[in-house]
């Protein structure tokens, strides 16, 4: 279910893709039969292409790793969960607007100046 530019990060991978990265991350907790987790998914995917280079976007499957969800408090999907420095900065839970998370991500990820060359 990740578009191009979207890691798969596993309980396995968690610790290196996610909380040792030098970017903040997004991670989309989500599962195949989740219906506003897919209804979702194509506003994780806008981010993820319009903050190329400043943000690492990853999804997390909840129904193959559990540990993590566990960790973080995941209760109900899908859950946006956004790290930086390894450490959670903000979180989104439900189905929300493309807007909601362009709002979560600008608190730590300054937008690029349309002007910008």
């Amino acid at each position: 279910m990740a578009a191009a530019g979207i890691a798969e990060v596993s309980d396995a991978t968690f610790e290196q893709e996610v909380l040792q990265s030098e970017q903040p991350v997004l991670v989309d907790f989500w599962a195949a039969w989740c219906g506003p987790c897919r209804a979702l998914a194509p506003f994780v995917d806008q981010v993820a292409t319009e903050y190329t280079g400043r943000l690492k976007v990853a999804k997390m499957d909840v129904d193959h790793n559990q540990a993590t969800p566990m960790r973080f408090g995941i209760r109900g999907i899908p859950a946006l969960l956004l790290f930086k420095g390894g450490k959670v900065v903000d979180q989104i839970v439900g189905y929300v607007p493309k807007e909601t998370i362009i709002k979560s991500v600008s608190k730590v990820v300054p937008a690029v100046a349309a002007t910008q060359v």
